[in-house]
Order: structure tokens, then sequence, then C-alpha cells
């Protein structure tokens, strides 16, 4: 330590020495300042993971669509409901996209009640689904091996299928899933491609489920209401796909697609409309709250650290009068006794910022282990707490060195 404090220059090895004779104090007055400049860090990187980790998972529902789906009911309220509306339907996509302005591509997916999955490698509890042609596209699915659904599956009613992640892991432990075979309830189906994994896992956001692509077995809408049994009055289709050009119409374009929908539908709110990019809007001012309240406890955390500081910083004064008396004595004009103590002041402000930084870190980090949060860095914020940290001591550290450098040389050499 000696060999570093040597390597500064004298007026801060000054500094430094005189804190470190009262370091018990000076200690003390770093746990402000480390707790408030500590909190902030967390705060911030909570903050920022969970901002990088909600953008994710929106994306998944991706950012340029308006999602409709139906709204499960009772028996009665459905036989009911069929006297007016016939439920959600392939004709809903195609007259958003022919009504909503920007709209430029729909997709639909419809439920299979699956009662059994197996392979001759294994069984599953995935459940099937019939997905129209660029369904995937649309859900920001990707193929990882083998190939998606297209025109000529459905066109030929063909019995293939695209796995899951997690379903062609079930049935196939080996991973040679491609060309192989399974069977849903009674029918056969050839795998033509396995998706890729998006590690969602079983995740909800802002009351919607997402991840569940990876345990799904998706077939050609048409060779699903083809092969399996659907009752009745089931919905054609239980979710409708519509995406926008311009993300900016995405509010616009939902008041329009819920026109249409109401007006085919007759009013009989037997859907639900969901805008990914509004929940994203929703879990942002959710965590802008957040970060409001933390910053005030981070705030108050600082505040008590600065008073610290000016409460030693006045100690200080008392103490070396003295010492002040004889440095004007000896020519020191008012401010070099001014930048003398701001210099110690500083020397609080980097050391508690320093501290708090890494304070700050095993916080966030302790936060993330035990809360399964996501934590994310971004430098600005880092630069900014530390820079208010810096501010807050130096600004309260003005006070006492204005105090020291207006003392009485003469009154100051006879105080004992």
């Amino acid at each position: 330590m000696n060999r570093w404090l040597h390597a500064l220059p004298p007026i801060w090895r000054e500094a430094i020495e005189e804190l470190w004779r009262r370091r018990l104090r000076t200690g003390l007055t770093l746990l402000g300042l480390i707790f408030g400049v500590g909190a902030i860090v967390a705060m911030q990187a909570v903050g920022e993971g969970s901002r990088r980790e909600a953008l994710r998972m929106v994306e998944s529902l991706g950012l340029h669509n308006l999602i409709v789906e139906t709204v499960h009911q009772d028996e009665d309220t459905r036989k009911e409901n069929r006297e007016r509306s016939l439920g959600l339907s392939v004709a809903d996509g195609r007259a958003a996209l022919a009504v909503v302005p920007g709209a430029e591509a729909y997709a639909v997916e419809k439920e299979v009640r699956t009662h059994s999955v197996f392979s001759d490698s294994g069984r599953s509890d995935a459940r099937a689904s019939g997905v129209s042609d660029g369904f995937f596209q649309l859900s920001s699915l990707q193929v990882g091996a083998g190939r998606a659904l297209n025109d000529d599956d459905a066109a030929a009613l063909s019995p293939v299928a695209v796995l899951g992640s997690q379903a062609a892991a079930d049935l196939f432990p080996a991973g040679d899933a491609v060309g192989r075979h399974v069977k849903v309830n009674h029918v056969w189906l050839e795998v033509v491609g396995v998706l890729a994994d998006r590690d969602l896992g079983e995740a909800k956001f802002e009351g919607m489920q997402l991840g569940l692509e990876s345990n799904r077995i998706y077939v050609p809408l048409p060779s699903a209401r083809a092969r399996f049994r659907f009752e009745p009055l089931e919905d054609e289709v239980d979710r409708v796909l519509l995406k926008l050009a311009d993300p900016g119409q995405l509010m616009a374009g939902a008041r329009v697609f819920a026109a249409v929908l109401d007006q085919r539908h007759a009013g009989a709110g037997d859907y639900r409309l969901v805008v990914p990019q509004q929940l994203f809007r929703q879990h942002q001012q959710t965590q802008r709250i957040f970060r409001v309240v933390m910053g005030a406890i981070a705030g108050v955390s600082l505040l008590v650290g600065g008073i610290g500081i000016m409460n030693i910083m006045l100690a200080n004064v008392l103490e070396r009068r003295r010492e002040i008396g004889l440095l004007r004595a000896l020519g020191a004009r008012q401010h070099d006794v001014i930048a003398q103590f701001l210099r110690e002041a500083a020397v609080i402000c980097v050391a508690g910022a320093l501290l708090g930084l890494l304070f700050g870190v095993l916080l966030a980090y302790s936060i993330a282990l035990f809360a399964d949060w996501q934590v994310a860095w971004a430098p600005m914020p880092i630069v900014l707490s530390v820079a208010f940290c810096a501010l807050v001591g130096l600004g309260f550290g003005v006070y006492p060195a204005r105090q020291a450098a207006r003392l009485n040389p003469i009154a100051a050499l006879r105080h004992d």
C-alpha cells in the first residue's frame, strides 16, 4: 500500500493519509455511499435484465403481430353464442388481412385434443396443433433440423409433423427425429422437422403463457382437420396471428381488427385481442415504478452518506484548527484550504463509489441467484451512479471546506 501511495501526487497522498488516521470514522462515513451506489447499481442491473428478458419474451409473440385467441366457454354459453357467431375462423384472418391497414400476412392455429403421443423410442405429453402456412414465421419459430411445413403438405393432407425441441427429445432421445414416425392419438405422422429451442421455459408474461412450442407437435391445419376429431360446436381455429408492416400502427390496427371481429361475431365476445407491443409497454411501466421506488431508496442512502461526509469534515475542521491556522500563517490562501478539504471529500467519494460498485455487483447476482431474476449490465447507468455519488460527496464537502478556510488564523493557532 505504501508503494501505491508513493505513486500518487503529494497533495492526494496527504489527503489519504489524513483520512487513514481517522479510519474508523471514515469507514462509518463510507457506509452510506456504499449502500447508495450499491443499491443503484443492483437496481439498474436487475431492471436492465428484466427489460431484456421481457423484450425476448415479447419477440417470441411477435412485436409486429396482433393476436386473437378464442375465449374458452362452457357448453351452454357456447350453444347460445353459436346462434350469433360461428367462433374464430380462418375467414376472420382473411377479412383482417383485407381490411386492417398495413396488414401483410396472417396465420392460424387449432389445438388438437391430444390423448397419447409416442414413438418406437419413447413417449411424450406433448400436445398437437394444426397450423397454417406462415405460422412459424409469424411466431418467430426457427427450424433447427429438417424443414418446416409448406403449402404442398396442406394441399395433399400429408400426415407430416414438425416437433418442438422438448417433444423431440422425449420421443427420440438419440436425436434422430427427422424421417421417423410418431403416433398422435390414432394417427401416425412422419417427422419432417424439429424446432430450435428458444429456451423460454414455461414462462408467463403479463398473463400469457410462453414457451409452449417446445412441447408441441405441429401438423398442417387441413391435415389436422381431416385426420383428428373435433367437437361440432368448436371454433374452427383457436388463434389468429396478424402481422403488420409498421409496428407504429399496431394500436390503430388493433382497433380496426376489433371492429372487424365485432361485426363478424355479432358482439358475441367469444375472443380476446392481444397486442404484444402493448404488453411490453405495460411491463415497462411496471418497471419504471420499481426503478423510481428503488431510486428513491438509493437516493436516501446517498443523502445519508453525504450528511456523513459533512459531519466528518466538520469534525476534522474542529480537530485541525491549529493545523489550519499554521497553514494560513505560512501563507496558504483560503482557496488552498478549501482545495485540501475537498480533496479529502473526493477521496471518500471515490472510495465509496468503488466499494459501492463491488457491493452492487454482489447484490445484483445475489438477487438473481435467490429470486431467479435476470441480470444485465449497461455502462451508462453505472457511470451516472458513480458521478452522482461524487457530486453528492463534493456537494456536502463544500460547506466544511469553506468553514475551514474562514477560520481566523490567530484564533486557530491559540486553539487548544
